[in-house]
């Protein structure tokens, strides 16, 4: 799993920072990918990333502010000339689907796909298959905004196959049976347990991507134990006022969410236009007062999601 980061400014572009995207790359040989945000410019920056729009299953918006919304239409559009394209759901706010509605009847846009369009209408669990789930909660905006939560479910260990030999279990389905938790009989009457020939299971990944967000305990909770948080820092210590007054986040601030909720690691993100690539490092090494494995993300950035054994 990893997470690419497309934008990774705040407000308007740079030369060297777009607005807001980031793309989750999911496990497995399928290639798909889930997009965070699309702030003008998006498309352009998947150009230069291994990602394909055919690829894209999902779209997450957090907010409806422009940096983060204005490159969707395009984007949208634009996938309709890949061959071979996955269904596609997009996720946010209300107003979501009015505005896309809009833009497409008044441009004469049409698309040869039908996305699915889901109103975020409360906080908790939103969408769900074999292999996530993805909560959310309204962070402390100006406008509604949403933090994600995604949570990987949890690999069964490793079968112990000399274990198996020893037992008389033959191999095929029962090997299956066995690796998904559950207790078979053999022919000879014999129970063999899945606990006895299984290793420890392997933790699911828990990535949270928060929005535009002053502090607030919705961030925390959706951080909680994460292996990767992604927050917003689009000033520095010291503009706390200014920050406040904006809906936004310091860089201190987004490391005591980190540090509060007990997550593994910090990338911080929609740097304001003042800060050149030398501030932003200052940033971060005063975000590490705090939270130590702290990183500032740059565009197409990406950070490998290890998995962790279990431990307990």
């Amino acid at each position: 799993m990893n997470l690419t980061f497309l934008g990774t400014g705040a407000g308007r572009p740079t030369k060297a920072r777009n607005v807001t995207s980031m793309a989750l790359s999911l496990p497995g040989p399928t290639n798909l990918f889930w997009l965070f945000d699309a702030g003008e410019g998006t498309q352009h920056r998947l150009l230069g990333s291994k990602l394909k729009l055919n690829k894209l299953e999902r779209i997450f918006i957090t907010h409806l502010h422009g940096d983060h919304l204005f490159g969707l239409p395009g984007l949208l559009s634009s996938r309709t000339y890949f061959e071979g394209s996955v269904p596609l759901s997009i996720w946010g706010p209300p107003g979501i689907r009015a505005y896309l509605e809009a833009v497409f009847e008044h441009s004469g846009t049409r698309l040869e796909y039908e996305p699915e369009i889901i109103e975020i209408s409360e906080a908790g669990l939103i969408a769900e298959d074999d292999r996530f789930t993805v909560e959310t909660a309204e962070l402390d905006h100006r406008l509604p905004s949403f933090g994600f939560r995604i949570t990987e479910k949890p690999l069964p260990g490793q079968l112990n196959l000399e274990k198996l030999k020893e037992l008389g279990v033959p191999p095929g389905p029962l090997y299956g049976r066995l690796k998904k938790g559950e207790d078979i009989t053999l022919s000879s009457g014999k129970t063999v347990r899945s606990a006895d020939v299984t290793g420890k299971p392997v933790h699911g990944r828990i990535v949270t991507i928060l929005g535009d967000t002053s502090p607030c305990d919705s961030a925390i909770r959706l951080a909680q134990d994460a292996d990767l948080v992604v927050h917003e820092a689009t000033f520095a210590a010291g503009m706390e006022e200014k920050a406040a007054a904006y809906g936004h986040s310091t860089v201190l601030q987004a490391a005591q969410v980190a540090a509060s909720s007990n997550a593994k690691r910090l990338a911080v993100t929609h740097f304001s236009s003042r800060y050149d690539d030398e501030a932003v490092a200052k940033l971060v090494e005063d975000a590490q007062t705090i939270f130590q494995n702290t990183v500032a993300a740059y565009d197409l950035l990406e950070l490998n999601i290890p998995r962790t054994a279990d431990q307990s």
